[in-house]
């Protein structure tokens, strides 16, 4: 138990270290002329009802040289402005955007391309990420169980085209593409302790799936009634259910960290499913919403499209109760998700905790915490927790993750007997991991951010399992990360959404 603490303190490190500088935030220093309206544009929150006044202290005022306030940093990009805003609506700024029709905080920093033609009524915008890394798993134990290393090159690429339909209407269209089938091969990259999905026929174990080549490929419209009141539809094949929080590659507390929680399949493995509708209504600063989608996981093919089946549902309720916080519940029952268990129904409850700050023109700390529990008809269930955090300050960024998973033995393939691994423990077995890790920006060229980082795992897994995979297991990866540049709200006030040619990433 006191290695379990030792862990999570140490994940939610970052955390912890800003805590007084948030504490004091709310009193800044008076500012004077455009370098006061540059760093600290008061953030609309027309959204929120009198929120300005109740979380965020006194609004700022940029006529008066004698304000004092809680400036956000140029994270928050005002919806008023012109050009893109969130997903589903048209009065909350996009920095709620999370994967499908998930929130993050509105505080949430953006890494990406944006672009607004002149005389066009489209706004356009591009996210991606591309590590190049060498990734070691359990080479402190050569002889055991989940050794491997690979040369490989993890990617995602998103892509998002949005226009006003009307005084009210939004409308938008948004497809995301992954090479990972190509760049880590189709069985995967070496993961220790990770499960899902199969290939040929086997199931992975000890290696993270690559993603499909289509991820995502959806449309959505919303209509505004007031500026508190949304009501929006979503249609993805492939696309994203009302299930969980944002995905793992599109959150940016993971931002950092290549890898995929071991606790994917219990929290946000429903990020790619083939045929997936959501209507949802926003009311102020809480959202309900529900989808119909199909519950089996996309098969090994990772280049075709599967058939859609609208056999599952969820439903999900998000609430932001301030710029910096969103928190959510769902739960989904998903029909048949394994192609090597047809016959078993899962239902998925997730609950989770989203917490974005600015600390600074160059600064900021992000940070996760997630539950998941995956039910069988049987009546039993498995519980995954995660808390990740990530501090950016200027151009290095330390960050760290913890896990606690519990797996049943026929997850990780130890039964049956032919398994290969004699083992005659519980049937329920518990994962202690924990990653801590560090990069630095070592250039930025025309607004994309070449950062170069490694992290290092260290896994308490429990007794059954120390015979198999041995008794702390660690796993370590460098990596060259390739990404747009981080936006700002200075940045969008110079370049007038110009284009992305004049989209400026912070710079030290």
């Amino acid at each position: 138990m006191k290695n379990i603490i030792l862990l999570v303190s140490l994940s939610l490190l970052p955390l912890v270290a800003v805590g007084q500088h948030e504490h004091h935030e709310g009193m800044s220093m008076p500012m004077k002329g455009k370098a006061m309206a540059d760093s600290a544009r008061p953030m609309n929150h027309s959204m929120h009802g009198n929120m300005g006044e109740t979380h965020q202290g006194m609004a700022m005022d940029s006529s008066s040289n004698d304000s004092m306030a809680m400036p956000n940093y140029g994270l928050t990009m005002d919806p008023s402005m012109p050009g893109m805003t969130h997903s589903l609506s048209r009065n909350l700024p996009m920095n709620r955007n999370g994967s499908g029709t998930s929130w993050h905080p509105d505080n949430t920093p953006m890494y990406a391309y944006m672009s607004q033609p002149s005389n066009n009524k489209w706004s356009y915008m591009l996210h991606y990420a591309i590590y190049l890394r060498y990734t070691s798993q359990n080479f402190t134990n050569t002889d055991k169980r989940g050794r491997g290393q690979q040369f490989g090159v993890p990617n995602w690429f998103m892509g998002m085209a949005q226009r006003k339909v009307g005084k009210r209407g939004l409308f938008q269209v948004r497809a995301m593409i992954s090479l990972d089938a190509l760049t880590v091969g189709p069985g995967g990259y070496p993961l220790l302790f990770q499960t899902g999905e199969s290939y040929r026929g086997q199931p992975l174990i000890d290696k993270q799936h690559p993603h499909d080549l289509f991820s995502e490929l959806s449309v959505s419209y919303s209509h505004a009634f007031s500026k508190d009141i949304d009501l929006f539809g979503y249609v993805g094949y492939p696309g994203e259910p009302a299930m969980g929080p944002p995905a793992f590659m599109h959150r940016i507390s993971s931002f950092n960290n290549p890898d995929a929680p071991l606790g994917h399949h219990w929290q946000d493995a429903t990020h790619i499913l083939f045929g997936v509708a959501t209507a949802g209504f926003r009311y102020k600063w809480a959202k309900v919403e529900a989808s119909s989608f199909t519950g089996r996981e996309p098969n090994e093919n990772r280049y075709n499209f599967d058939k859609p089946t609208f056999d599952s549902y969820s439903y999900r309720l998000s609430v932001n109760p301030s710029p910096s916080l969103a928190l959510q519940f769902s739960q989904g029952f998903i029909h048949s998700p394994e192609d090597l268990h047809p016959e078993e129904d899962v239902t998925r409850t997730t609950a989770s905790i989203l917490h974005s700050k600015g600390l600074g023109p160059n600064s900021y700390v992000t940070s996760a915490f997630v539950w998941g529990r995956n039910s069988h008809q049987a009546g039993e269930g498995e519980n995954s927790f995660l808390a990740e955090s990530s501090w950016q300050i200027n151009r290095t960024a330390v960050y760290g993750r913890f896990e606690n998973v519990t797996k049943s033995a026929e997850e990780l393939a130890l039964i049956p007997s032919d398994s290969g691994f004699p083992y005659n423990g519980p049937s329920e077995l518990t994962i202690n991991s924990l990653t801590l890790g560090i990069n630095h920006r070592l250039a930025q060229v025309h607004n994309t951010d070449f950062v170069l980082g490694a992290q290092l795992t260290g896994a308490a897994p429990t007794k059954a399992l120390q015979p198999i995979y041995g008794n702390m297991p660690l796993s370590g990866e460098i990596y060259l990360r390739l990404s747009p540049s981080l936006m700002t709200m200075r940045s969008m006030n110079h370049s007038g959404h110009g284009g992305m040619g004049n989209m400026k990433g912070m710079r030290h």
